[in-house]
């Protein structure tokens, strides 16, 4: 299959295409000043390749991005206003493309479907490649749907669902630091991990973002997505290869094993949603008095999810994701927390915590927390941490997946029946949740969440 020639992004005037893509894109082409690819921005709003250009080298300039690449494509790109939605206004934009085009979609969940429904009264050019933003669908049947139109469309690896977590370089070092080290696959199992725990809270709060975020919550929007592919591979089974395929394979068998622990979402999940506070010098507002919210959501701004892999290598483990927003603390890490000793020796004193490995997704870091002896007496136990920092990555996440679009290479995507399988998951919780089973908390913006919830 030919490599990607050009970008095309649909609804490049948001948020995601300045804050994300364009420096990202500057970043890839500065580091690979060796590639050629052109820029197509399509939207709603009529303005001139001038004013789009403006708007490109103002991304490009946020992260210094410079060199012939970044040249080339600065003197080339083009603005098309175009309706996604319509095959009139998809085609105006294809036209303007050259070679084989990789159409970004940059735009909220309903647009994508609509936009990926008009794309069938479009011709396309052969290989073109179809760029998915999370969340895929709305809902299980939302996300068969979707890949569905997808799949009539192109065949399954021209089609990049985008989870820009598995291109952060801590996720992909898992991969490394599982499979390189004999002292750790060994321990790697059920029988001696008490439990995990994926934890990913935010001090940020609403920011803007009531139009998608008031719909989805912190269930949706985190777990359902970016945290059941971190688990995915963090449980899997070694691949053979870090290709596509055996990536995608080793993720699918996990997510397919994987279900709601002890299949009751009452007692496996919980919800929150933060009222008024502060964090640092900012005074956050109650939740349901940010502008654009619906109270009548019941939108959650905290979630936890205990989720069970079952497979011989997991059976008994619970596996907690936990993801919020407006919280005292950022803590983005998975938790490992391994048995205990089996016995102590009779004559040593002090408290024989289990050891915790503690992999850190941003900063990129790892702690491993051991009982040891302590200074002084030798008798008494005490706990000392081992740190080690992860090399930093070549390219930011958004920088790696762009990478593999352009290179035609899927194994930062998510395959199409991985995506159904992270909404079947969740499914029973969001339905319990609909129906009331679980209780809606409340914490103040700027603590750790309800009082009595675990902090592992």
């Amino acid at each position: 299959m030919a490599d990607v020639s050009t970008i095309l992004i649909l609804g490049a005037s948001g948020d995601l295409t300045s804050r994300l893509l364009l420096p990202a894109l500057g970043e890839l082409l500065t580091i690979e000043d060796q590639r050629r690819v052109r820029l197509v921005g399509a939207g709603t709003d009529d303005r001139s390749d001038e004013e789009w250009q403006g708007a490109v080298r103002q991304a490009f300039q946020s992260v210094d991005a410079s060199g012939p690449a970044v040249h080339e494509l600065l003197e080339s790109t083009s603005w098309v206003a175009a309706d996604a939605t319509t095959a009139e206004g998809l085609q105006a934009a294809l036209d303007a493309c050259d070679g084989t085009p990789a159409i970004y979609f940059a735009v909220p969940p309903a647009v994508t479907e609509k936009a990926v429904e008009a794309l069938h009264g479009v011709t396309l050019p052969e290989g073109t490649v179809l760029a998915l933003e999370k969340p895929f669908g709305v809902d299980a049947r939302g996300a068969r749907r979707l890949n569905a139109l997808a799949l009539r469309l192109v065949p399954e690896d021209q089609v990049h669902r985008i989870d820009h977590f598995l291109g952060r370089s801590t996720v992909q070092n898992l991969l490394g630091l599982r499979f390189a080290n004999r002292i750790l696959e060994p321990v790697w199992n059920a029988e001696h991990i008490e439990r995990v725990d994926l934890v990913y809270d935010e001090q940020l709060s609403l920011e803007g973002r009531a139009s998608y975020y008031d719909r989805a919550g912190a269930l949706v929007d985190m777990i359902q997505s970016h945290l059941l592919q971190v688990l995915a591979l963090f449980a899997m089974e070694p691949p053979s290869t870090t290709d596509a395929a055996d990536l995608r394979d080793a993720k699918g068998l996990v997510l397919r094993a994987t279900r709601v622990w002890g299949d009751d979402p009452g007692s496996a999940s919980r919800r929150a949603r933060y009222t008024a506070g502060s964090i640092a010098d900012r005074d956050i507002p109650n939740y349901v008095d940010e502008h654009g919210v619906n109270p009548a959501n019941d939108t959650e701004t905290l979630a936890a999810l205990t989720v069970q892999v079952d497979t011989w290598r997991w059976a008994g483990v619970p596996f907690t994701l936990r993801s919020g927003k407006a919280l005292a603390a950022r803590r983005r890490e998975i938790v490992v927390t391994f048995k205990p000793a089996a016995r102590v020796p009779a004559g040593l004193r002090g408290d024989p915590k289990p050891t915790v490995l503690r992999i850190f997704l941003a900063p990129d870091e790892l702690s491993l927390e051991l009982t040891m002896n302590g200074p002084g007496d030798p008798t008494v136990l005490d706990r000392v941490p081992l740190t080690a920092k992860f090399g930093a990555g070549r390219l930011p996440a958004y920088g790696e997946v762009l990478a593999g679009i352009l290179d035609s290479d899927a194994s930062l995507s998510v395959r199409g029946d991985t995506a159904e399988q992270c909404w079947r998951v969740v499914e029973p919780v969001l339905e319990a949740w609909r129906q009331n089973e679980v209780p809606l908390e409340t914490y103040p913006a700027g603590s750790h969440g309800p009082a009595d919830w675990p902090r592992p």
